[in-house]
């Protein structure tokens, strides 16, 4: 205790900058939790949280008994991987590509170019995808001098993941690769030098000096991704989708959206948001442990 008040008193400075952070998270995000019990209730506004009537688990066995339960499960997994699969490593690949760059200036402009779609609105970005991607669009016209048919491609189910991911992709790929510039420029450049002495060529200065070097960061922020890996940020989803793509875009939390706000019934929603929330704390926990025991890196 007298250790404690003593790091107290020595660094009551850096606590005192901790201070507004740590009552941010107790406010927005330990104070809510108390909110979860309407999963378990029939929530009345009018009776407030203890008044409303105690259900149990009745609102978690009409989601997992519902009919688009499978769907739901799905979309999101489906979405979330080939995220993973395509939009993790895309600024991995860019980072290496512009650490390759000679020209300084060539070097800012690919930077410049790749950094602005992540300071466009999720609104705007999507208008554009509409636009483009209308019966008489841009890239439709594209698509249709390359031999594809004259249809509205958002209101193909086929296509909506290919072009979630994509945009995703490109709004991303630029703000995402900054992280592993900068760890890039931390890695000690005598390694190459010595590499270079020894004869080795840039594929094997790659392979032995630059991705080892990568894999610490790289872990981390795969483990966090996929502790997301059933929450897809509804806002682009509700944007793009419509009744006849629910097939391959209607999502866990853009039902949420429509059941809890749209229809009120915020026991219901608030159930599946929870059981969505407890997927996602299973696959952070079981991520990290697979990473620190396969590569020795985890959060913690």
């Amino acid at each position: 205790m007298q250790r404690l008040r003593r790091d107290l008193v020595n660094n009551k400075w850096a606590y005192a900058m901790l201070l507004p952070v740590l009552a941010y998270f107790v406010v927005f995000h330990y104070v809510p939790v108390y909110g979860a019990l309407i999963a378990f209730k029939d929530f009345n506004p009018a009776s407030g949280m203890a008044g409303s009537e105690w259900v149990g688990l009745d609102w978690f066995r009409q989601f997992f008994n519902g009919l688009y339960f499978n769907r739901l499960m799905l979309n999101t997994l489906m979405l979330n991987v080939y995220d993973v699969l395509l939009g993790f490593p895309a600024p991995i690949v860019l980072a290496l590509l512009m650490n390759e760059l000679t020209s300084l200036r060539f070097k800012q402009f690919v930077q410049t170019v790749t950094y602005l779609p992540h300071f466009i609105s999720v609104v705007v970005v999507s208008g554009m995808v509409l636009d483009f991607l209308a019966r008489d669009g841009v890239l439709t016209n594209m698509l249709v001098a390359l031999g594809a048919t004259p249809d509205a491609v958002m209101n193909n189910p086929d296509w909506f993941r290919r072009i979630y991911v994509g945009s995703e992709i490109w709004q991303s790929i630029g703000w995402g690769s900054i992280i592993y510039l900068a760890s890039l420029a931390g890695i000690n450049p005598s390694l190459y030098e010595a590499a270079r002495i020894d004869g080795a060529n840039r594929w094997q200065q790659l392979l032995h000096i630059t991705l080892p070097g990568l894999l610490p960061i790289t872990m981390t922020l795969l483990i966090l991704r996929l502790g997301q890996l059933m929450s897809v940020g509804f806002e682009k989803i509700i944007l793009l989708y419509n009744p006849s793509t629910y097939e391959t875009a209607d999502v866990i939390s853009t039902y949420v959206y429509r059941h809890g706000i749209l229809d009120a019934n915020y026991s219901y929603a608030a159930a599946v948001g929870l059981f969505n929330s407890a997927i996602a704390l299973v696959l952070l926990v079981a991520a990290n442990a697979l990473s620190r025991r396969w590569s020795g890196n985890s959060i913690w």
